[in-house]
């Protein structure tokens, strides 16, 4: 008799231990299951991590950081438009009270009371704007494929060398830069300033950390559809890559509009607007508003391509870690 009670009990608890597991098992579909479990997941990160408190006091500094960060666009805005009176008041005021365009009126009367006319500066600084940069994106893209897709002889040690050579300065390389051009002819040519924007290494850093993501698969399929490099590279890994060369030309015209080619160019009909516009400026406190103007003109044009391109910069500084 007790042998047959302790049978049913057996018998029982293997009943309730297969019901608990069969009431732990979930009947509803696999993909509602997953969506649940990261749901539940991300409310407990949230509860953890995350307060209302801290967004809103996090929101609050990024907009004092903002607005730091804005003042000095301001007051160069408003510098441009301000009477001389105002632009030596102490302490400066960020607002103009009496806006004028007088600073721009004398820039344009310097400029044609000069002894080559400003059409000149305007045209060399358009050439080597763009010769440098289209001349560099297409050299440091077509350099960048085939040490991010291919299993380049040294590509460790070429993209150390590289790397490494981001992190010296103009004013390292600028006595060497000068002897190498004077020994090739080119100081006062439109090649001096050229030149070095052409063997830039960040363009090429920047595409080659793009183009590695670029899926192998994808050359792969396109090598089987009878593609050549040289077509893989232009049609289809250049347009995967656009983010990063959209920024590579941003970078180039801020630089390349900026030059003044001052340590090689001598000619006075090979100058550039910078150079003419710092002269012009510098003429003391009497011009201190066209050197306002100046500073407006100069910072313009860098402002408005990257306002264009806004996003695909960011894409491209999230993307490859930059800062």
């Amino acid at each position: 008799m007790a042998e047959k009670i302790k049978k049913v009990r057996v018998k029982r608890s293997k009943r309730d231990i297969n019901d608990i597991k069969s009431a732990r098992i979930d009947s509803r579909p696999f993909s509602e299951i997953s969506n649940s479990k990261v749901y539940r997941r991300s409310k407990k990160k949230k509860r953890v991590n995350r307060s209302t408190g801290g967004d809103i006091a996090l929101i609050v500094f990024l907009a004092i950081c903002g607005i730091f960060s804005f003042l000095p666009l301001l007051l160069t805005v408003n510098n441009a438009f301000k009477p001389l009176d105002e632009l030596f008041l102490f302490p400066p005021r960020f607002f103009v009270r009496k806006p004028t365009l007088a600073n721009f009126e004398n820039l344009a009367n310097a400029l044609t009371s000069s002894l080559v006319p400003f059409s000149r500066y305007f045209f060399n600084t358009i050439l080597i704007t763009i010769a440098g940069t289209f001349g560099h994106l297409l050299v440091a893209s077509m350099c960048a494929y085939p040490l991010a897709k291919y299993k380049v002889p040294g590509g460790a040690f070429i993209l150390s060398i590289i790397t490494l050579s981001l992190m010296f300065p103009g004013s390292v390389t600028g006595i060497p830069r000068y002897i190498i051009f004077n020994w090739f002819g080119m100081i006062d040519t439109h090649w001096s300033i050229i030149l070095p924007a052409l063997q830039s290494s960040l363009g090429l850093f920047l595409m080659r950390q793009f183009m590695v993501g670029v899926p192998t698969e994808l050359l792969e399929s396109a090598k089987i559809d009878g593609a050549g490099e040289f077509r893989i590279y232009w049609k289809i890994v250049m347009p995967l890559v656009k983010p990063a060369w959209l920024t590579l030309i941003i970078l180039l015209i801020q630089d390349l509009w900026s030059a003044d080619g001052s340590s090689y160019i001598y000619r006075e009909d090979y100058k550039l607007v910078s150079y003419a516009l710092s002269q012009i400026s510098a003429g003391g406190p009497a011009l201190e508003g066209i050197s306002a103007a100046v500073s407006l003109i100069m910072i313009l044009v860098p402002i408005l391509v990257f306002i264009i391109s806004q996003s695909q910069v960011m894409e491209t500084m999230a993307h490859s870690g930059m800062k």
